[in-house]
């Protein structure tokens, strides 16, 4: 039975059913390596305090999170995190280009296929923001990996992560900014392999 837990963290509009969870699942699950991987609630204020519960319910050894993910994984500390693509700014973002209606891209589990974004919702990213980058010491610098997609056209948080982190646990990647099964295989596996020691 796995004995080591890696929580994977979705993006905006996605699921925990998304593919690279999956991928991540089938190629730990036989190295003793359980990945969970849930149902982020739409609610940011929600979603973070649904992560914290769950981390301290769980555990986990690693995180792996994506864009809005790593967003609320940034803030989860005193655990191994790897940031892909981070969306530190998902107000700015979402005031831009992203009011109204939206559907899920991964099917999730209480059924629910769209959701709206409004300014309710553009506020409490503003107040989750407001978290990051607190208490950041050595220690804590140590525990984080940000890996970033050259092709990224959506999001680019590479200044706000070295502003806090630093270049030592930074790393660019030829990539977009979804995951996709090349990236996935040859650039997080690896690192994600190398931290839990389960090669």
């Amino acid at each position: 039975m796995p004995v080591k837990k890696v929580l994977y963290i979705h993006g905006f509009a996605s699921a925990g059913s998304t593919g690279s969870a999956t991928q991540m699942r089938n190629h730990l699950y036989p190295k003793g390596v359980q990945v969970i991987s849930p149902d982020v609630p739409v609610n940011p204020l929600e979603a973070i305090a649904f992560l914290k519960d769950l981390v301290q319910k769980e555990q986990p050894d690693l995180i792996v999170a994506t864009s809005m993910g790593a967003l609320y994984a940034e803030q989860l500390k005193g655990i191994k995190r790897i940031l892909v693509n981070p969306s530190f700014h998902m107000a700015r973002l979402l005031t831009f280009r992203g009011l109204g209606r939206h559907e899920f891209r991964n099917k999730r589990q209480d059924g629910a296929t769209e959701f709206k974004v409004d300014k309710e919702m553009i506020q409490a990213f503003q107040q989750v923001e407001k978290e990051s980058f607190k208490g950041i010491d050595a220690t804590e610098k140590a525990l984080v990996w940000g890996l970033f997609g050259t092709q990224d056209k959506l999001v680019n948080c590479q200044a706000d992560f070295l502003k806090h982190y630093g270049k030592a646990q930074m790393q660019l990647f030829e990539g977009e900014h979804f995951l996709n099964d090349k990236v996935l295989s040859k650039v997080v596996m690896p690192l994600v392999e190398g931290i839990v020691n389960c090669k």
